[in-house]
């Protein structure tokens, strides 16, 4: 659904030229029968957001064109690969590992993202400061929606879960995250996640 409101725009009827090559604004006003001018706001609007980018640029008989593609982000954005493959991936090492094993090679994948996001840096400052930075990172780097709650210690709660399509068939990749917050506040995160029908990331953290 997602998909099909994206490329019922303008914008996304763009984004399915790039996905195919690389294009110059008269090249997409050609396909798209509208005006390179048209174009052209478009894809500066578009650079802006960092859905395309400037590549290089194509001869032509008077001057080169300016060469677009779609950026890294995007293409990983519009990919469908990546929760199939991740889910039948979680579920060969539930299949050929121990529970205890698993949770193991889990809470390992939770701390490798953490050092990545925190660059080989501990965490610093009041309690309270890196529970609201935890869970802006999530929102920032993981696309999740969270808040922070203060009660009798601090929870980090969801709108939603970034990884509800993985969450539904292995519950435990909640102690992945679980993992990942408590690497990221240094100081130990439980999960109360809700995997009903439709998940919701949970997160408690004591202050003591």
């Amino acid at each position: 659904m997602f998909r099909k409101q994206l490329f019922d725009t303008s914008r996304g009827r763009i984004v399915a030229l790039l996905q195919r090559s690389e294009l110059t604004v008269d090249e997409i006003a050609a396909e798209l029968t509208v005006s390179p001018n048209a174009i052209r706001v478009q894809i500066t609007a578009m650079e802006r957001d960092g859905v395309v980018e400037r590549v290089g640029l194509r001869p032509g008989t008077t001057r080169p064109s300016q060469l677009y593609h779609l950026t890294a982000e995007v293409e990983q954005l519009l990919s469908r690969a990546y929760v199939p493959l991740l889910t039948h991936v979680v579920g060969v090492f539930a299949n050929h590992l121990a529970a205890a094993e698993m949770v193991d090679v889990l809470r390992d994948a939770g701390r490798g993202l953490a050092d990545q996001l925190l660059g080989g840096k501990r965490p610093a400052g009041s309690i309270e400061s890196r529970v609201n930075t935890a869970s802006e990172l999530l929102n920032q780097e993981l696309g999740a929606l969270t808040f922070v709650e203060k009660n009798g210690g601090y929870t980090i709660r969801g709108h939603g879960c970034p990884l509800a399509a993985v969450t539904g068939k292995h519950p435990a990749v909640c102690v992945a995250m679980e993992q990942f917050v408590s690497e990221l506040v240094g100081a130990t995160a439980r999960e109360c996640c809700d995997r009903s029908e439709r998940p919701r990331c949970c997160f408690h953290i004591s202050d003591q």
